[in-house]
């Protein structure tokens, strides 16, 4: 999902928002033929993500600029540790050393909490995954740190899966349809490989649902006595997806419920921006 050609398109769109005529201070100040070295240096505990972003952030200001990252996307770091380093021309390293680290910052904030949820639910066999609620153009960085931090994707995308939530099962109903035979007719026009989600609000709607033989059904909001209830009811005929009302607290008591995926907005909608600094030793 995070191939260069993604990390270039948006990396690049980022420069160009912070210096679309160059930056005029830099420019200004600090000598053509300084070079500088910039450390990405960790002032708290967290998950690394983003290291191939933080690295397009100085190749695309200048290519002659170095970067080394030092530890790779997944691993958890302590304050004081150096993550990256960096080397160039001094005014390239300046004008993308912003950018740099609000992409690095960001994407280790998601990747350090979606840790804490994978961490909260060990043992209990319920998966972590994230949502749609991303930041818009950013879907591919924060879905990669949600990985970094141990977790899993949904689908990414309205192309990539059915799943009929509880707007569309309202207009159904108003139409005056049956939510099987709606199912069971949309499943006639789809590829046989694509994935059918279904999300209800209620356990008596889970025996419709059934009757079409979808893939996953998700349980929007449930009570932890109705989760259990809709585990035993499913009964490995669909996985059994979670969602609202899930946080830090919740989660563990949640996926002792018995759901096969937890899933988590918080993740990329919650997460904030690590304490990441750079420090610049400038030479020449």
């Amino acid at each position: 999902m995070l191939t260069t050609a993604v990390i270039d398109r948006v990396v690049a769109g980022a420069l160009a928002e912070d210096a679309p005529w160059g930056d005029i201070t830099s420019e200004a100040l600090i000598p053509a033929e300084a070079t500088a070295t910039a450390e990405l240096v960790a002032r708290e505990p967290g998950v690394f993500s983003g290291g191939d972003v933080f690295a397009a952030a100085f190749r695309l200001t200048d290519p002659a600029t170095e970067v080394e990252v030092r530890v790779a996307d997944g691993t958890t770091f302590a304050p004081g540790d150096v993550l990256a380093v960096a080397t160039g021309p001094a005014r390239a390293v300046l004008t993308a050393e912003r950018i740099g680290l609000n992409f690095v910052q960001r994407l280790s904030g998601v990747a350090t909490l979606t840790a804490a949820y994978v961490a909260a639910v060990e043992g209990t066999g319920a998966r972590i995954v994230d949502t749609r609620k991303t930041t818009p153009g950013l879907r591919a960085f924060e879905r990669h740190a949600v990985r970094s931090g141990g977790g899993h994707n949904h689908r990414f995308s309205l192309s990539d899966a059915v799943m009929v939530k509880d707007n569309h099962l309202a207009v159904l109903t108003r139409a005056g349809l049956s939510v099987t035979e709606a199912l069971r007719e949309a499943k006639t026009r789809l590829p046989h490989t694509t994935h059918i989600e279904v999300e209800v609000d209620r356990l008596d709607q889970l025996d419709a649902v059934l009757a079409a033989g979808v893939g996953t059904i998700m349980l929007d909001n449930f009570s932890l006595e109705d989760l259990r209830a809709g585990v035993a009811h499913i009964a490995g005929r669909a996985t059994v997806e979670a969602s609202g009302g899930v946080s830090l607290d919740t989660v563990r008591a949640i996926a002792e419920t018995g759901v096969d995926v937890i899933s988590v907005g918080a993740l990329t909608h919650s997460a904030r921006a690590l304490d990441l600094g750079l420090d610049i030793d400038i030479a020449g």
